[in-house]
């Protein structure tokens, strides 16, 4: 998971420092601010992506002394302080659209080369989101879920920029920040599903009902003697740590019990590579 995700990071630092390049020439050689901030996002894509490697680096080292349980809760972390930075980018930019709107007799109609780098710039971010995103959800990874969207929250506001310079250029250039305050409460918006998910992370909370049923399910189908009395599972970082205590019949010898104990531990985390640890505590049946 390491290697892969450090990999895909690097490459979405370079692709971002050339945007960043590209869409600020542009802004300022084409007079338009919704490009100069939508340029200022692309910066905040670097700076966090390093924040996306940090956090990979250190959730993936073994257990230890004193961490006994692992270090996957780093990365959830770095995905709270990466919608930290979402937030102060968003608000960075709607700022700026504020002040240039109340300036807006002092705006320049933005040119065609303001208008083509937003387009460059949609077709380029959202590219990598989905490249971002399909090595997120294969990783089980927090932090490159939340640069992806960081991603799809560049390409929001390339949209943005598009449609403001674009209306600009047919003599509303006011339109030009406006669309920066869109460019502002999308981030915004991006920030907060970020936060919230880490949140959730770090707090212990179980996994979604759905996937409770399909792991109760194998559990109940890896033993047809056995009764479910208490079932809990909470999110440890990225993995799933799971609690069951079920019961059998108590004539069973203690070798037995340990076997099913062991066969229902082992299918479990067969069938969901997620699964970090499962605990299965065995009772007679009364």
């Amino acid at each position: 998971m390491k290697n892969v995700g450090i990999k895909i990071s690097i490459i979405t630092i370079i692709i971002n420092i050339i945007l960043f390049i590209f869409k600020l020439g542009a802004g300022i050689l084409g007079h338009s601010q919704a490009m100069i901030s939508d340029a200022v996002h692309s910066l905040s894509d670097v700076l966090t992506t390093f924040l996306v490697i940090f956090g990979l680096a250190m959730a993936s080292k073994n257990a230890d002394q004193k961490h006994p349980y692992g270090h996957e809760r780093i990365e959830s972390a770095c995905g709270i302080i990466l919608s930290f930075c979402l937030l102060l980018t968003g608000l960075g930019i709607g700022y700026l659209g504020i002040i240039n709107i109340i300036n807006y007799q002092n705006l320049q109609v933005p040119t065609l080369l303001s208008l083509m780098a937003a387009l460059v710039s949609v077709l380029v971010k959202e590219g990598m989101f989905h490249y971002t995103i399909y090595y997120a959800k294969k990783l089980k990874s927090t932090s490159l879920k939340a640069d992806a969207w960081h991603h799809r929250s560049d390409a929001l506001s390339s949209i943005g920029a598009f449609i403001g310079i674009f209306f600009s250029r047919f003599g509303h250039p006011i339109l030009d920040p406006i669309c920066s305050l869109l460019i502002c409460v999308l981030i915004v918006i991006s920030a907060i599903q970020i936060f919230k998910e880490a949140i959730s992370q770090m707090i212990d909370t179980a996994c979604d009902e759905k996937t409770n049923k399909a792991i109760l399910k194998i559990i109940e189908e890896a033993n047809e003697n056995i009764v479910i009395k208490d079932f809990k599972t909470r999110i440890f970082g990225n993995k799933i740590y799971i609690d069951a205590l079920v019961a059998t019949d108590g004539n069973m010898s203690l070798k037995e019990a340990d076997k099913i104990v062991m066969h229902i531990h082992d299918v479990v985390e067969e069938k969901f590579k997620e699964v970090k640890h499962c605990n299965i505590h065995i009772i007679p049946n009364e």
